[in-house]
């Protein structure tokens, strides 16, 4: 996953230990990685660079899921059959592989918890990972912070974090979460089960009802192009979104 404008990348590269691997939906899986890595913001990413027998090498960003100050990193990997490094992730790697790894990076996409909310969050498929170290940054130090997760995923299947989610929201007030599955049925009354729209948005704000202070959307380009614009006609503020996106390779 791609960062806007920030923080350099670190020039140091660092041994990074898988310590587990935890599949999360058909397509992703969690790599939780020992590391010596400074503590990172929630939003922020780190450079992974694999290198081949051959020497070749393949370098990408991944999205740091897990909270600030835990002491493992996750990073979810989304499995794309013409990538590079995500099917070493998917097919090779196992727990006491080591990889490089440097970061982390990026100062622009990131939510602290002291720059409180609302917090409106929006991801589309695998964009929900910096989100996630978002909502859980909220969870361990800004329980107060009201916050909504729009998530749009294709199936129920497919909705990264899912258990992890609804536990969340049953369990700590003030978070709401909303789902649109695009290829599959929803499964609960609030959710949606078709594409998210300016329609859709009308609807999810006024039933949520506050203001957002702080918006973060994160998926594809198309995804994020068209959620942002359609926040914007509904009222948002440019300058409140951030927007983080990312183009397919892996």
């Amino acid at each position: 996953m791609t960062g806007d404008a920030g923080i350099a990348a670190p020039s140091r590269w660092q041994q990074a230990i898988i310590e587990r691997v935890e599949v999360r939906t058909p397509r992703v899986k969690s790599f939780f990685l020992r590391t010596a890595l400074p503590m990172h913001a929630a939003g922020q990413h780190v450079d992974v660079r694999l290198t081949a027998p051959d020497g070749y090498q393949a370098q990408r960003s991944y999205s740091i899921a897990s909270a600030p100050g835990t002491p493992v990193l996750e990073l979810s990997v989304e499995l794309l059959d013409d990538g590079e490094a995500s099917p070493y992730f998917h097919e090779v790697a196992q727990a006491g592989d080591a990889i490089e790894i440097r970061g982390p990076i990026g100062g622009h996409f990131v939510w602290r918890a002291g720059d409180g909310g609302p917090l409106l969050l929006v991801a589309g498929g695998s964009g929900i990972v910096p989100l996630m170290a978002m909502v859980r940054e909220r969870a361990a130090r800004a329980r107060g912070t009201v916050a909504l997760l729009v998530y749009s995923a294709r199936t129920w299947e497919d909705i990264v974090f899912r258990d992890e989610l609804l536990h969340a929201q049953a369990g700590e007030p003030g978070l709401e979460i909303v789902f649109a599955t695009t290829r599959g049925p929803r499964h609960r009354a609030e959710d949606y089960e078709r594409r998210l729209d300016r329609a859709q948005w009308r609807e999810i704000l006024a039933r949520w009802a506050h203001a957002p202070r702080h918006v973060y959307v994160c998926g594809s380009n198309a995804f994020v192009a068209a959620v942002t614009g359609d926040l914007v006609r509904e009222g948002l503020p440019p300058a409140q979104i951030r927007a983080e996106r990312y183009g397919g390779t892996g």
